[in-house]
């Protein structure tokens, strides 16, 4: 039987106030929800990847996530959407080896531009991008409460 939940206690502003799906008995999650209910505005974006306003490419993969969120980030704002209104990220990496040789430094730039906000998230490792230079893409999905 699934639950809907608020994050227990230490983790509430991790989720801000959508409530969490989170199945009874099943771990608790580490930086990312099974499940959020959200009613709103929908904000869809395509496959965002790390390159600036010139279309140059961060160097490297962390760089490039950084510019990837920062990008998620300005598409959320022009729709008036914040980045705790984010449901779901699908992270699309060319080298899951890559991403996870860096969690440290990934947690900490996804709290630098996201915040202490973890919507559901899938993790996918595809065997080559559009475009040649990018190492990920993330697709986000965020909801702006009526």
């Amino acid at each position: 039987m699934s639950m809907i939940a608020k994050p227990e206690a230490g983790a509430t502003a991790a989720t801000g106030s959508l409530p969490v799906l989170q199945p009874s008995g099943w771990p608790q999650p580490k930086g990312y929800a099974n499940g959020i209910i959200a009613g709103g505005r929908l904000i869809v974006t395509g496959g965002v990847v790390g390159w600036d306003i010139a279309g140059r490419f961060a160097g490297g993969f962390v760089a490039q996530v950084r510019q990837t969120l920062e990008n998620i980030v300005a598409i959320l704002a022009e729709g008036g959407a914040r980045p705790d209104h984010l449901v779901r990220l699908t992270w699309y990496v060319v080298d899951m080896d890559e991403y996870v040789s860096n969690l440290e430094p990934l947690g900490k730039i996804y709290r630098d531009v996201i915040g202490a906000h973890y919507p559901s998230m899938a993790l996918v490792q595809v065997v080559r991008l559009v475009e040649s230079s990018a190492r990920l893409e993330i697709e986000a999905t965020a909801i702006v409460p009526r």
